[in-house]
């Protein structure tokens, strides 16, 4: 059986034809979903077809991770923000293998993986993150704190979510020292508000938001304009206490312990931890810095190899402030897309012969978010992720849930379909 996508026409090849398929450069791309998904069909266009594009991933499904905050308050299932990535590929010509990298040479240009070894003149490294519980004691899929960062931590909170319905307590939500995903944060403490009052609970669960960041409303970006206020009035609406600029010691079942000393008792409790790069990835010292990520340049180049590329949660990206308690960075879909398409672009010129002309930093991609709060939301707007901005917008109304709505269906589509080059 061929590689899915990868069409045979024949069994006898002429002379030419070995040449031309020998001369065809080789990408390799690891990992399939906004990252990977995005950079593996742009190059295939980009070359025009003339170009052999591979993409190995350890899972054959795209996620449409915004939607994970809905999962453990039964909104939404697998079915309903997956696909099955490998006819997505096939329609674009592009080889799917479904295996999981183990090892990355990139002065042998090789990928040693569970489905075999993959050689490459050009890789894209879009494997994304894994979640760092040893961060805190407590956390993790046997601890005694949920997250909902993967579709697996997002369904047993799930299941915690159902037992708690049967014996409320008080809620915890927060995010770690060192985290990034604020985002994620506030959109589950803000839809954990709303199912409470669904449920009739909300005036007899303390609800308390606990985060790493300096001020309501930093998001790991610095702030905007007015959002401090403005989540400080979500948060008084909705009666939620909120410990800033804190870190986390160890959650005990039932009770979070601060840094300091304070605690915070709970009868369910998600916590965002941080990221740090795959396995596989921080296993190739040569590539990543101390939390696994790969150093880039602007051209999401590797700095030690021009052949070598990495996008969205796998790049490394640097903080520029330093606060008491640490702070991450998000990286969400949006830059990720950005950041592939750059990354595709430069491949592509390389191919051709050419020198890299795509640059775009990080901080300077535009920030374009949605906050959903159940029925209600935040859209997030600003020139730059990363200050010094020209200018940052939040507006709040129930559009913004509407948009999400909206935005969630219109992207599983584009995806499944390979319309990458659509906004």
């Amino acid at each position: 059986m061929p590689p899915v996508g990868r069409r045979i026409e024949g069994t006898r090849r002429t002379d030419t034809e070995r040449e031309t398929a020998m001369s065809r450069k080789k990408v390799l791309v690891l990992g399939g979903n906004f990252g990977g998904l995005t950079a593996a069909i742009t190059i295939k266009h980009e070359l025009h077809g003339d170009v052999d594009v591979t993409v190995l991933s350890a899972s054959d499904e795209f996620l449409f991770t915004p939607s994970l905050i809905w999962v453990p308050f039964g909104k939404r299932t697998r079915a309903d923000i997956t696909f099955k990535v490998g006819p997505t590929f096939e329609d674009h010509q592009v080889d799917f293998v479904h295996g999981a990298a183990t090892g990355i040479d990139p002065v042998a240009r090789r990928v040693e993986s569970t489905a075999g070894p993959q050689d490459y003149d050009y890789l894209v490294i879009a494997t994304g993150y894994r979640n760092r519980f040893d961060v805190i004691p407590g956390l993790g899929p046997d601890g005694n704190a949920h997250t909902i960062t993967t579709m697996d931590d997002a369904i047993r909170a799930g299941e915690g979510w159902r037992r708690f319905l049967d014996d409320p307590g008080d809620v915890v939500i927060g995010a770690t020292q060192g985290a990034g995903c604020f985002g994620a944060a506030y959109e589950f403490l803000f839809n954990m508000s709303y199912q409470l009052r669904k449920a009739g609970l909300h005036k007899q669960v303390r609800l308390t938001y606990v985060s790493a960041e300096p001020f309501l409303g930093h998001f790991g970006i610095g702030g905007l304009p007015h959002g401090e206020t403005l989540l400080g009035m979500f948060l008084k609406k909705e009666g939620i206490d909120a410990v800033l600029d804190t870190a986390m010691d160890h959650v005990d079942e039932g009770r979070l312990t601060l840094a300091d000393g304070r605690t915070l008792d709970f009868g369910y409790a998600m916590i965002i931890p941080p990221f740090s790069g795959q396995e596989v990835v921080s296993g190739s010292t040569d590539l990543t810095d101390a939390n696994g990520f790969v150093k880039v340049r602007d051209t999401y180049q590797s700095e030690k190899f021009d052949d070598v590329y990495a996008v969205g949660v796998a790049a490394a990206v640097d903080v520029p402030w330093q606060t008491p308690t640490p702070v991450g960075i998000p990286k969400t879909g949006f830059p990720t897309e950005q950041q592939a398409h750059v990354a595709a672009k430069n491949i592509a010129a390389q191919i051709r012969g050419e020198v890299p002309q795509e640059h775009k930093a990080f901080g300077d991609i535009p920030a374009v978010c949605v906050m959903d709060a159940g029925n209600n939301g935040v859209i997030i707007l600003a020139d730059k992720m990363l200050p010094p901005r020209k200018h940052g917008v939040l507006i709040p109304g129930p559009q913004a849930h509407l948009m999400k709505l909206g935005f969630e269906k219109y992207f599983l589509w584009k995806m499944q379909h390979g319309q990458v080059r659509l906004p």
